[in-house]
């Protein structure tokens, strides 16, 4: 059973196939809002190592409800193991930590919106064909990305070599985690696939967390923090992110990163009032044409 099979029962599985990636770019894009309710409560590996282990459970426990096949080949379960360290541990602990030790959000959105090029080029250099219309769809929806979030560089961001290299270290995990799981993981139930994810997570984030000298305290805004990032995030938007590299190649799919930080401004305006300007506006449009060249090339 293939992870779409899984998740997408029945004659309405077209529509929602065809929603997949709209849902996934909103439910993403509140991972930067959660922080701001979250991380003034919490160490950022304490908090996600809680997080991953809520998230086994609920995976575990529908894995046993739904009677789910767990992988047969144990190199199938290497490879998820892989893809969970660098797509769960790396990419969010390094975004967590970035942000927990003074860079500002939208800096962090802006160096891991980088990661399509990378693809890109990497796919270019190992054999891979970009055309010259998704090219051009990757430099726009770039340059979006920079209109975005331009103005969060004159807000005394603090940038430093540690900052920058957590940054950076989030970058190169995703990056990596997309290319392997689309090279090397097959097909498989997207329940047992991201239960295992969350074990190889857990497993390599606890000794780091227990480095952490501050706790977790709990009150409305850590505790809803956890529950979002945890049924919505986890359950919801890696599940998400699993199934639409199954289905699609890693360009396209990485592509749609892209509308990350904008759909972010968006719900940063209605939750916090924070000011939309006719220059994110410009950068909003820029980028939903970049994805737009991109994914309809790829088709």
């Amino acid at each position: 059973m293939t992870a779409a099979a899984a998740a997408v029962p029945g004659p309405g599985g077209s529509g929602w196939l065809r929603a997949m990636p709209a849902v996934f770019v909103l439910i993403w894009s509140t991972g930067f809002i959660v922080a701001r309710y979250g991380m003034p409560y919490a160490p950022p590996l304490k908090f996600l190592a809680v997080r991953y282990a809520l998230s086994l459970v609920c995976f575990g426990v529908w894995v046993v409800l739904a009677k789910v096949a767990w992988p047969k080949a144990r190199a199938q379960w290497g490879h998820l193991a892989v893809t969970g360290v660098l797509m769960q541990a790396g990419y969010l602990g390094g975004v967590w930590a970035a942000v927990h030790a003074g860079m500002g959000a939208g800096l962090v959105a802006l160096l891991v919106g980088v990661q399509p090029v990378l693809t890109a080029i990497w796919l270019s250099l190992n054999g891979g064909r970009i055309s010259k219309r998704q090219w051009a769809g990757l430099v726009l929806g770039f340059a979006g990305l920079v209109l975005v979030v331009s103005r969060k560089f004159g807000q005394g961001a603090e940038v430093n070599p540690l900052t920058m290299a957590l940054a950076v270290f989030a970058l190169l995990s995703i990056t990596a985690g997309t290319l392997y799981q689309k090279r090397f993981v097959a097909p498989c139930d997207v329940r047992s696939a991201s239960a295992v994810q969350m074990a190889a997570a857990l497993l390599v984030t606890l000794p780091f967390a227990a480095m952490e000298s501050q706790g977790i305290e709990w009150n409305a805004h850590s505790t809803g923090a956890m529950a979002w990032s945890v049924l919505a995030l986890s359950l919801g938007g890696s599940s998400l992110l699993y199934m639409l590299i199954q289905r699609g190649t890693a360009t396209a799919v990485t592509s749609l990163l892209y509308l990350v930080p904008p759909c972010t401004a968006v719900m940063a305006w209605l939750l916090f009032a924070e000011p939309i300007t006719l220059v994110t506006l410009l950068g909003i449009g820029l980028t939903a044409v970049g994805v737009s060249l991109v994914v309809r090339s790829e088709r």
